[in-house]
């Protein structure tokens, strides 16, 4: 198994947008499906965003969708999530996360089965 460590996490104001990164060592992105969770204080964990295997198609939980966006940059080996107008109810620590190699059920949240250890985001009204 690869290492996943997550940067870009940060204080920002309702509206505002941060990029978070996901440095993703040991893994090849025609191999892995990979995806982005959050979890806030008292809530269950939560996958907002995925990216399937080659970048063939990304799905985003409703909560996001619009706003985000998941992206690959293979010559960094790096995961990204772009989150725009970003909302209170977006704080939380968000983590990047990869399931074992040629996963078929990548649209399954207990797939993925590998963690960083995720960066916070804070977002004040």
């Amino acid at each position: 198994q690869g290492q996943l460590v997550e940067s870009g996490g940060g204080s920002v104001q309702a509206g505002g947008s941060l990029r978070l990164s996901c440095e993703a060592s040991g893994y090849s992105f025609s191999t892995y499906c990979m995806a982005w969770f959050r979890q806030a204080p008292g809530k269950e964990r939560e996958r907002i965003a995925t990216i399937y295997t080659h970048s063939i198609s990304t799905n985003y939980a409703d909560s996001v969708k619009g706003r985000f966006t998941i992206s690959q940059d293979k010559a960094k080996n790096t995961l990204y999530l772009q989150m725009n107008s970003l909302k209170p109810e977006d704080t939380a620590m968000y983590y990047c996360a990869a399931a074992s190699p040629y996963e078929p059920a990548c649209y399954l949240s207990r797939v993925y089965n590998n963690w960083g250890q995720g960066t916070q985001v804070t977002v004040s009204s």
